[in-house]
């Protein structure tokens, strides 16, 4: 797992190929094939924060590109540490 010390809004992160993101009305249902675990992501900002987070070299760039106001960022660093925590996000090399 990834040093603590390091904001997880400022690390580069994806979505490993064992877990399945599924849109819905709310937002979005993870899968995690390897543990069975399932996550809800709550808002349909978080889902296009997510399934972009390969497609720019941070996660606070991928909250920009989607649009994500400088004071929801807090509960997108908690959203994001709890994915990276349950193993539906890693950090990139």
């Amino acid at each position: 797992m990834r040093c603590l010390l390091t904001d997880v809004l400022d690390a580069a992160w994806y979505v490993p190929e064992q877990v399945s993101i599924r849109p819905e009305r709310f937002g979005a249902l993870l899968y995690h094939f390897g543990t069975r675990r399932l996550s809800f992501l709550k808002t349909r900002a978080l889902f296009d924060v997510v399934r972009t987070l390969a497609d720019h070299p941070t996660a606070r760039d991928a909250c920009a590109q989607a649009g994500v106001p400088a004071a929801d960022l807090p509960s997108y660093r908690a959203a994001l540490r709890s994915l990276a925590a349950s193993d539906m996000i890693r950090e990139r090399g």
